[in-house]
């Protein structure tokens, strides 16, 4: 369990909304938001720079408000609490609520609210390529995953040279495995990474077949995810030498949600068959 800071009512006269008038003249937004963090340093060193400062962040939000005008309060709420997790890092999650008591509603009501829930999450996401330059093209996607300011690359295990999987005669793969903490949900993710592969040229006409380039997410959190476009933790993992050698270089301890066991115990398995 994290700790809490929490801001209650903080009051906003700010210029958001579906109608004109609401642009033209604004209102009074009021803002709720619980930050989770970890208080434990500050509180035994009585220093503010193992904290966050709360009078900062409602100044934050303060001028995120004034400064930006959205038509729905869902929108301003999703872009405030991005904005906070970027600039406060040592908050890793938020509870942010925009109340609006003055909404133009022709009935007797206290106040309409937004509350979201947004925060870090850890994923480990596999790397490989065959074709052209391999290197290059890992290399020119693990900079473009950085260079996402909702993506923060933790750790980059070897790349290794690695045999084909699955049957098709093709070249040798260069394999590895990042661990990354993101703001995306699965989804989202996703898309980014297929973008990503779409960009260095990547097909999928043949199975297991040649590739400029694979980003496949092998974790995301402890969520277990079977979606049409998603399986989380990945399905095939425990038979691929090629993804357990570089995992556990960077999280031998992590434990797999499925069968409840550690990365390392999974390897020396597979080793041992």
């Amino acid at each position: 369990m994290m700790d809490i800071i929490r801001i209650s009512e903080l009051e906003i006269y700010a210029y958001h909304g579906v109608y004109v008038e609401e642009k033209e003249k604004g209102q009074f937004f009021y803002v709720n938001a619980d930050l989770f963090v970890d208080t434990r340093k500050a509180g035994m060193t009585d220093e503010l720079d193992y904290s966050t400062n709360y009078g900062t962040v409602c100044e934050f939000i303060a001028d995120f408000m004034k400064n930006n005008t959205y038509n729905l309060i869902e929108t301003a709420a999703e872009q405030m609490a991005q904005a906070i997790l970027l600039k406060f890092k040592l908050v890793k999650s938020i509870v942010l609520e925009i109340r609006k008591p003055s909404a133009p509603i022709a009935l007797e009501f206290g106040s309409v609210s937004v509350e979201i829930v947004r925060g870090w999450h850890e994923a480990y996401i596999a790397f490989g390529s065959n074709l052209g330059d391999r290197e290059k093209y890992i290399d020119d996607a693990l900079e473009a995953i950085g260079n996402l300011p909702q993506i923060e690359i933790e750790a980059i295990s070897d790349k290794i040279a690695t045999k084909p999987y699955g049957g098709v005669e093709q070249d040798d793969f260069l394999n590895g495995v990042i661990k990354v903490k993101t703001l995306l949900p699965p989804e989202e993710l996703l898309q980014i990474l297929q973008q990503i592969e779409l960009h260095a040229g990547r097909t999928r006409e043949i199975h297991w077949g040649p590739r400029t380039l694979d980003l496949d997410i092998l974790f995301y959190d402890d969520e277990i995810i079977d979606s049409e476009n998603l399986i989380v933790p990945h399905p095939d993992m425990k038979n691929r030498d090629f993804v357990l050698k570089p995992l556990m270089q960077i999280a031998p301890y992590k434990v797999h949600p499925v069968y409840h066991k550690t990365i390392k115990d999974m390897y020396e398995e597979l080793q041992s068959k």
